[in-house]
């Protein structure tokens, strides 16, 4: 069997979360051969890996959303049936995909032709007089090409053949999976890990480089892919209940749907390195994450700061690259040295296992997660976590039909006085932290083991290879099979 695994952002490029996830998934079924799809921004990434592929990856594609059109030039104008397929993607009226995937398969389209052409310039005209009349149109059309160009270049991707299309979030990486069912008749599972839709908005909210009704048309685009995905797919999977319900929400058919909970080697994180003797008399707080916006460090800083006024025996830890980021790792180190604070340390990369022993709790002040790795692999060493109310941390702390009790203490994002309270609270509280700590120990081992995620990816697996598709029986029977 060769399963084509599609990501967008993440593997083999970048550290931790969904790439973590891919590496150890990959290993986990030596017998499978699997081929590597990687979408990224542009050629300067191409080839860096962070990541030793594992001998079962027999070939990695590399798509770049921000590319040269390498094709002929020339503006060759569309037929009747592709222009009404161009004009139903922009106006979003029963998109007719089917044509858009056969026309830009034709090794003879030029992107940068159809985007300064005719065709779409009329397309984007009617949209415009529809919806957005009020603003300059040369600042629209220009806005629309920005939009665009970076779904031709999917919808252009050559794709390798496989047996099954594994896509590890909708978007693009949806748009190519759902592009290799239409081509080739083979299933398509998506397995999203944030609710990709969700993630984009929230982005695009906060964004400075696309300015007020121009986030609207950027949010729908997304939409509108994610919604091709749902549609495509034979199983769509999530990590917890709450994500399941979204999908549905967002148009993924219930019947489609399937939590397949995060796992990982509980057992690695047993007998762990202890404290050493820079430790004593200090009260360490650790942070695995990668040195970025999206898991707001700088709140976290400061978070720490306030709280080492009250407990000066705090040291707070940062463990994890910086190098995705270089201008807000900088912003950070900068805030480090304008607060004064002597007692945080970037490690950089490195492996856990090295450092969470020593820690007395770990912190997440992520403002967007899915079911976070981090929070896993400290309940597995016994660690209390505070996190924000972000993706699936909460269940993780709390339990979802579980007594076990609290692993730690949930915040509300970018709340600098809860999070302070929060650290604070479990330094002072040592039998509390030790006891939570242990919680979140018994809620890892008794759901998140890597074992049990092998399981259930080695049936949905095997029942694509004996069947072809995925049985759309129901939720909870295709829950009550998998386990």
């Amino acid at each position: 069997m060769c399963i084509c695994i599609i990501v967008e952002g993440c593997y083999p490029y970048v550290v931790g979360g969904v790439s973590s996830w891919v590496h150890s998934l990959i290993q986990s079924f030596p017998e499978i051969e699997f081929v590597i799809l990687t979408i990224v921004s542009n050629r300067s990434m191409r080839g860096k890996f962070v990541y030793t592929l594992p001998e079962n990856v027999s070939e990695v594609y590399e798509l770049y959303l921000d590319d040269v059109d390498w094709g002929r030039q020339h503006r060759k104008r569309m037929n009747r049936t592709e222009y009404n397929a161009l004009r139903s993607l922009l106006l979003d009226q029963h998109i007719d995909w089917e044509t858009l995937f056969r026309y830009f398969q034709n090794k003879h389209v030029s992107i940068d032709g159809l985007l300064m052409g005719e065709d779409f310039l009329h397309a984007v005209e009617e949209f415009y007089l529809l919806h957005y009349s009020q603003v300059v149109f040369s600042d629209f059309l220009w806005m629309m090409r920005s939009i665009y160009l970076p779904l031709f270049f999917a919808l252009k991707m050559k794709l390798p053949k496989a047996d099954l299309y594994h896509c590890l979030c909708t978007g693009y990486a949806g748009v190519l999976g759902s592009m290799a069912k239409h081509l080739y008749g083979t299933p398509l599972l998506i397995s999203e890990h944030g609710i990709y839709t969700r993630e984009r908005e929230e982005e695009l909210v906060k964004a400075k480089w696309v300015q007020g009704l121009y986030k609207n048309v950027w949010i729908n685009q997304f939409r509108k892919m994610s919604r091709l995905a749902y549609e495509r797919a034979d199983l769509v999977t999530s990590l917890y209940e709450h994500a399941r319900v979204l999908q549905i929400e967002l148009g993924c058919p219930e019947q489609k749907t399937l939590v397949t909970p995060n796992g990982i080697q509980v057992d690695a994180f047993q007998d762990l390195p202890g404290r050493v003797e820079e430790d004593e008399g200090r009260i360490n707080v650790g942070a695995v994450l990668r040195v970025s916006p999206i898991k707001d460090v700088k709140t976290m800083i400061q978070a720490f700061g306030f709280a080492k006024e009250r407990e000066p025996a705090l040291k707070l830890w940062i463990m994890g690259p910086w190098e995705e980021d270089k201008e807000y790792a900088e912003e950070c180190f900068d805030l480090v040295r304008d607060m004064n604070l002597s007692d945080v340390v970037f490690t950089g990369q490195i492996n856990v296992r090295d450092y969470l022993g020593r820690m007395d709790m770990t912190i997440l002040t992520s403002i967007s997660e899915g079911q976070p790795l981090t929070i896993l692999e400290s309940f597995a060493a016994r660690r209390p976590v505070i996190a924000t109310n972000v993706g699936n941390c909460h269940g993780l702390i709390f339990g979802e039909g579980d007594d076990f009790g609290p692993g730690g203490i949930i915040t509300h994002i970018m709340n600098l006085e809860e999070i302070s309270d929060a650290i604070v609270y479990l330094a002072r509280h040592r039998e509390e932290r030790l006891q939570m700590g242990e919680n979140g120990y018994r809620r890892v081992s008794a759901r998140h083991r890597i074992e049990q995620m092998r399981e259930n990816y080695r049936r949905i697996y095997e029942r694509f290879e004996q069947d072809g598709q995925y049985p759309q029986a129901g939720e909870k029977q295709i829950e009550q099979e998998v386990k």
